[in-house]
């Protein structure tokens, strides 16, 4: 029988409500109590039969792991207060507004022996398992992720918001370092960057381009791979790939009208597709249940770092 892991939410806004549920559905976790500093929220503790509390200092020696999902100014202090207290910790990205605290907060987990698993929701969608298993050597990657401004983050800018996913996703799926990086954006709706494009060469010679908004009236989650032999579009929100093959095209040219043709051959991969979410806390509880093991913190601030790069780029900080 499997170990029953306690667990607890902390902030329970927009995201931290997903995490109420998704950890209330989830067999061998018990979900202890949700905090929040309003006390409104204690509804959406009692809906799921759960203790509620303002202060979440009340769950230390209650709980074995906790979901974090406070505003990101408030990322460091609050991780380490539970690390220090021996509690696993999944905590919604960005992880930090430095690289100095990312460091330290996996240097932290370490001692204690915590785990300090980071929300990169993309890593679970199925799609991008799927992927893996496609990759051969790309030539060039284009990620666009693109939405509607919303006013619940306009303190992190576009980068660490949501062009962060991407570059998860693309650091995990290279590998390699980054050897040029150019990056341009601008503001809208807030006093931060709302748009940015990013052009990053990878040592091997591939280059990606990303572009992320929140000044865009159309909501767009989209991944492409051109590899020597193939074109694979992947497209997030749908969990879905296809994969371009042996294309070919060819013009007729009448007295009229000069008409282009493509043809290829087009596969559409099976993709399992589940709550993105779910599989995340699914792995964050399991986890805790197989016991702590040491973290490479290089290997898990490469993301932040480079995101914060290219903030720094834009904004000229």
């Amino acid at each position: 029988m499997n170990k029953l892991v306690k667990t607890g939410v902390v902030g329970s806004g927009r995201m931290g409500e997903f995490h109420v549920l998704n950890l209330a559905e989830i067999l061998d976790v018990e979900l202890v109590a949700v905090t929040d500093i309003n006390p409104e929220k204690e509804k959406v503790a009692k809906r799921y039969k759960s203790d509620f509390y303002t202060d979440y200092k009340e769950l230390y020696g209650k709980v074995d792991a906790v979901s974090i999902a406070v505003p990101t100014a408030l990322h460091f202090e609050t991780t380490k207060n539970f690390l220090e207290h021996g509690i696993h910790v999944l905590l919604e990205k960005p992880i930090a507004p430095t690289l100095q605290e990312a460091e330290e907060l996996f240097k932290i987990a370490n001692k204690n022996k915590c785990i300090l698993q980071v929300g990169h929701l993309e890593r679970f969608n199925g799609a991008v398992q799927e992927v893996y298993k496609i990759l051969d050597t790309p030539l060039f990657i284009e990620s666009r992720r693109m939405g509607p401004y919303e006013p619940r983050v306009k303190n992190d800018c576009v980068v660490l918001d949501l062009m962060i996913h991407d570059l998860d996703i693309i650091l995990n799926l290279i590998d390699e370092d980054v050897i040029e990086l150019n990056a341009t954006g601008g503001s809208v709706f807030s006093e931060r960057t709302d748009y940015a494009m990013v052009t990053m060469k990878f040592k091997s010679g591939c280059i990606a381009t990303l572009l992320a908004s929140r000044a865009t009236q159309n909501k767009i989650r989209t991944m492409s791979i051109s590899q020597k032999e193939s074109y694979v579009f992947l497209d997030y929100t749908d969990q879905d790939i296809h994969i371009h093959r042996r294309a070919s095209s060819h013009h007729t040219l009448t007295p009229d009208t000069l008409k282009y043709q493509q043809e290829s051959i087009i596969e559409r991969i099976f993709v399992h597709k589940e709550n993105a979410l779910k599989l995340q806390l699914k792995n964050f509880t399991g986890r805790v249940r197989e016991g702590f093991k040491p973290l490479n913190p290089e290997k898990e601030v490469r993301s932040i770092k480079l995101a914060l790069e290219i903030r720094n780029q834009i904004e000229g900080r």
